[in-house]
């Protein structure tokens, strides 16, 4: 059993070794899955969620969204700029936007009434496409993957006999979700708007207006929610914290949009 226990471990080093790639930011990633597979995921993911939620019959609102999301998605490059990026606009009231691999964008009617304005819903749709970038999809996989791997071998090498032992591997289980799962999805979503902030600034969108939404977020949550150090999402006050760091090199992008004349001008 222990050289069983050894091989495994042997095993995942191997795996977590050729498996390391880099994040747009140049953060380290663990990245086991292909990338064309996630595509595929993703593509199958949306379509599932058309099936179960109606696109909305407003024009006026979808032309909005898509006149924002054409204007961030001009500013990609590389295989990100040749996905076949679709966005659907759900009739669903709750404040909401996602990205999908394979780049499926949705956001919610609800969102709508939170992003005053094109260039907040652009720091909406540039966080969301940064996910994306980021390959934030594959990454979440491959950690959960590896941190059951890890804890699988430590099962192998302990007396599952012993009660002591049960315990240990219980608050094992609690400490990874705690310690590795729900950080790493706090890592993910501060760079995602560190990207989006950067995406909506070089499309010219005002990166300011960024801080307002979340102003706005706070206000319709209610301040509501998990303490940050057990949930997924920083913080409001983080997140404001992290863009005002992040705003003399948006503001800058920004002006460099308006001098080459990148000025939206996308109707609710």
């Amino acid at each position: 059993m222990y050289r069983k226990g050894v091989s495994l471990v042997v095993a995942l080093l191997v795996v977590a070794l050729v498996a390391c790639s880099t994040s747009p930011t140049g953060r380290r990633q663990l990245m086991l899955f292909p990338s064309a597979e996630m595509d595929k995921m993703g593509i199958t993911a949306f379509e599932q969620i058309q099936e179960q939620t109606p696109a909305t019959d407003d024009t006026k609102a979808t032309r909005y969204v898509k006149c924002v999301t054409d204007a961030v998605l001009e500013q990609l490059r590389g295989r990100d700029s040749r996905l076949d990026w679709q966005v659907v606009v759900f009739r669903d009231d709750g404040v909401n936007a996602f990205a999908l691999p394979g780049g499926k964008i949705g956001v919610n009617t609800g969102l709508l009434a939170v992003a005053e304005n094109q260039h907040q819903l652009a720091a909406v749709i540039g966080h969301e496409i940064g996910h994306v970038l980021a390959e934030h999809g594959n990454e979440r996989m491959s950690t959960a993957f590896a941190t059951g791997a890890g804890l699988q071998v430590v099962q192998i090498l302990s007396d599952q006999s012993d009660p002591q032992q049960q315990t240990i591997m219980g608050l094992l289980g609690l400490g990874a979700q705690v310690g590795i799962i729900l950080p790493f999805g706090r890592t993910q979503e501060s760079e995602a708007d560190m990207i989006g902030l950067d995406l909506m600034a070089r499309a010219g969108f005002n990166p300011e207006e960024s801080i307002s939404l979340w102003h706005n977020m706070a206000a319709a949550s209610g301040n509501g929610g998990p303490p940050e150090f057990l949930s997924t999402h920083p913080s409001s006050d983080t997140r404001i914290g992290d863009l005002r760091q992040r705003m003399p090199r948006a503001l800058r992008y920004y002006q460099e949009a308006g001098a080459q004349g990148r000025r939206p001008e996308c109707e609710r």
